[in-house]
């Protein structure tokens, strides 16, 4: 019997109602190509493209018939654009970007330091100093990698060091190990040095031998007034560069430890005017009294612990704020989002970091229980009410050791890599090498954005200035954020370098108009290449890359 159907007018109403594109929300999107390396350093070098790490492997992608140690990616074709000559072993080096950038904004160095003690086809990475020439090409087709063994090096020799750019441009390179380790520092580098050199030999450092044996890359922040906080295993300081001395401050409370290879992560939270005061954040890690990897476990929980500090003489007396993560995390990650939030993603919620050192091994894997969910901290929020995963997604692929993920140009996150394992292993784990590359999209990349439409490419400190924008009609400038930002360098569940710097900004009446005034001087944003992005009512534009500062290279020993 046939029947018919009579929907009323309200009904139908809610049914159209309902049938409406939802608002857009946070996505992962799985890329057709694959990263053709391993990535488990990564660093965005231009507007366009992000270079890869990886150490000597068997990975498909080639460079004079062997395995490439790095590549280009394309950030607007989602492809490998081309592999890298490396001939320095990188596994495990850190880097970031100097501040001796041309007019010309891609015209800039990128180093890159440390590594491996070398294998197979590359030479020992662990003194090696790696420079990304200056790349006009927005595809890559004439980027190149300097390197001389012989004329460029470190002082020592450095695996598992960390690198930050400071006030005068130049690197400041941190700790490490002198050889090979399959777990802990057996055999440490206690000392800073710099690149150009300042001096005729590495400066002892008191706080790399206290905090021994988990101090392998220290997370180092260069504050507003030019001194660099660091924190290893649960210990903390704040560095003086120019007078050579430190300032002991409170341990992370209840005994958790932060620093590979009991890796949490930490981030210099965003600097705002006009004061610029700095705090910094740390979660994630675990709680444990031993080293002893055999005493350790693929299942010991991870702390779930967040600690927060502000580093200001009353903060300082007041010590850590704790409040709890969702989940416990070991190998997390802490990025920036333009509008001042702060994304916690990656890693697992059991075990360790480094690989094949612990009693009851997954695979080659030292944790467990990958973590797919990422959450977001909102700095502004009461304590108990900044950490949310609501509307966030759920990822397919466990990103645990070894794998890395920046902030883009244009306003997502560029994940990739993971791989522990002791080489290229596609089958017979739980946790393979991993080649696929996502992006974690918030909501504006699916909404009409605010334009940047001219922005100059260099810009003095303490400078105001106007630029052209272009504002959707549905947004009600209620909101502004300007941001300038470090985007970064990824590895080891560590951003080294990542920085926020809001701006003082306007909009004029008619919208078409921003003037914004750049931090007052180096200190407190490191001169040397930024993104600059402008966030009205949560909507963030694409990023415009500037130079900040006179472009000038890094001083040098005379």
């Amino acid at each position: 019997m046939r029947r018919s159907y009579f929907i009323p007018a309200l009904s139908l109403l809610s049914t159209l109602s309902s049938a409406a594109p939802s608002a857009p929300q946070w996505s992962f999107n799985l890329k057709e190509a694959t990263s053709g390396i391993v990535a488990l350093e990564s660093i965005v070098v231009s507007p366009t493209l992000t270079i890869f790490f990886n150490r000597p492997s068997v990975d498909p992608l080639q460079f004079n018939n062997h395995s490439a140690l790095g590549a280009l990616w394309d950030l607007k074709t989602s492809s490998v654009v081309k592999p890298l000559n490396v001939i320095s072993n990188t596994f495990c080096g850190s880097g970031a970007l100097l501040s001796n950038g041309s007019m010309v904004i891609r015209h800039y160095h990128l180093v890159s330091v440390g590594g491996d003690s070398g294998a197979g086809v590359a030479n020992a990475g662990n003194q090696a100093i790696r420079i990304f020439e200056p790349c006009l090409s927005p595809t890559g087709e004439d980027c190149t990698l300097f390197e001389n063994l012989e004329t460029h090096h470190l002082f020592e020799r450095r695996w598992y060091a960390s690198s930050i750019r400071i006030f005068d441009g130049s690197l400041m390179i941190v700790g490490g190990t002198h050889v090979t380790t399959p777990f802990y520092n057996v055999d440490p580098v206690n000392s800073f040095e710099f690149f150009p050199k300042k001096e005729g030999a590495p400066r002892p450092s008191p706080f790399l031998e206290r905090s021994l044996p988990a101090n392998l890359f220290p997370r180092i922040f260069a504050l507003p007034d030019g001194r660099v906080f660091m924190v290893a295993n649960n210990q903390s300081i704040i560095y003086d560069i120019e007078a050579n001395t430190e300032t002991i401050l409170p341990d992370i409370p209840n005994n958790v430890r932060v620093t590979n290879p009991i890796d949490g992560s930490a981030i210099l939270l965003p600097l705002s005017p006009p004061d610029f005061i700095p705090e910094v954040l740390v979660c994630g890690g675990t709680a444990t009294d031993t080293i002893d990897s055999e005493l350790l476990s693929t299942q010991t929980p991870a702390s779930s612990q967040c600690s927060r500090i502000k580093l200001t003489e009353e903060g300082i007396k007041a010590g850590w704020q704790v409040e709890q993560m969702l989940e416990g995390r070991t190998m997390p990650e802490l990025l920036h989002l333009p509008n001042g939030q702060i994304l916690i993603t990656n890693g697992g919620s059991t075990g360790f970091a480094a690989i094949g050192s612990v009693a009851d091994l997954v695979g080659g894997s030292n944790a467990d229980n990958a973590v797919l969910t990422p959450s977001l901290y909102t700095p502004s929020l009461p304590l108990g009410r900044r950490i949310s995963n609501k509307g966030m997604p759920t990822t397919n692929i466990p990103r645990m050791y070894h794998s890395s993920i920046t902030l883009t140009p244009q306003g997502n996150f560029l994940i990739a890599g993971s791989n522990p394992n002791g080489n290229t292993t596609m089958t017979g784990v739980k946790f393979p090498s991993e080649f696929r590359v996502e992006t974690l999209d918030p909501p504006f990349m699916n909404a009409e954005r605010p334009k940047l439409v001219s922005v100059p490419k260099k810009l003095a400190f303490g400078q105001k200035v106007s630029v052209p924008i272009s504002i959707p009609r549905g947004l009600r400038t209620q909101d502004i954020k300007v941001s300038l930002m470090d985007l970064g360098f990824s590895t080891h569940a560590f951003h080294a370098g990542a920085r926020l710097v809001f701006m003082d900004a306007t909009i004029s009446p008619g919208r078409d108009l921003l003037t914004f005034t750049t931090p007052p001087n180096g200190r407190v944003y490191p001169p040397g290449p930024a993104t600059i992005f402008l966030t009205v009512d949560d909507v963030t534009s694409e990023g415009a890359w500037v130079m900040m500062g006179s472009g000038a290279s890094p001083p040098t020993l005379q």
